[in-house]
């Protein structure tokens, strides 16, 4: 199994049991979300989940975990809808919609990287310290050459799924407060 591999299978455990943080469970919610990553291990949940979705980006493990210490997701309505608008342009160019395929940028990763100084300074400049630090450590887990793509670090099929989650959770709970009224 080489490094890749073993990050996916990893990564997909502590995915799924960030999943568990997210029941209703008091204060035995994190014992259940430790047990649930060890049991995605043991039973073979990771490798299914990893058959199917293939290896998560650094972002998503990283959002994973930050449920998993029982802080609040970085990824709240307005972040996830930016995703979600950049992911549909993203993902349609990278299908062959238009004349470049910016995957293919992600090999060769300067102008990406030139490119993500701005965003960079935007995050330090508005003090979104969380997501600093996410983009810091994809950065240098993309530097240590596990991942050969700065895009797998950055972004995944998986991590546009929970956007949408998010987006359609606090757009249905923005539509019942407004029926209320």
């Amino acid at each position: 199994m080489n490094w890749l591999a073993g990050y996916g299978l990893l990564a997909h455990g502590i995915i799924f049991g960030s999943l568990a943080c997210l029941l209703p469970l008091g204060e035995f919610r994190q014992r259940v979300a430790l047990a649930a990553t060890t049991l995605a291990m043991l039973i073979g949940i990771a490798p299914a989940l990893h058959g199917v979705f293939g290896t998560p980006s650094l972002t998503l493990l990283q959002l994973a975990l930050w449920l998993l210490l029982g802080r609040p997701s970085p990824l709240t309505f307005r972040p996830a809808a930016g995703l979600l608008v950049f992911a549909v342009l993203f993902y349609a160019t990278a299908l062959g919609l238009g004349p470049i395929d910016p995957y293919s940028l992600g090999y060769q990763p300067w102008p990406l990287l030139a490119a993500l100084a701005p965003v960079g300074i935007a995050l330090w400049w508005r003090q979104l310290n969380a997501w600093l630090v996410i983009l810091a450590i994809d950065l240098l887990a993309y530097a240590s050459g596990i991942f050969a793509n700065l895009w797998d670090v950055l972004i995944d099929p998986l991590l546009v799924l929970v956007a949408l989650a998010v987006v359609a959770r606090q757009g249905g709970l923005r539509f019942i407060a407004a029926r209320r009224r």
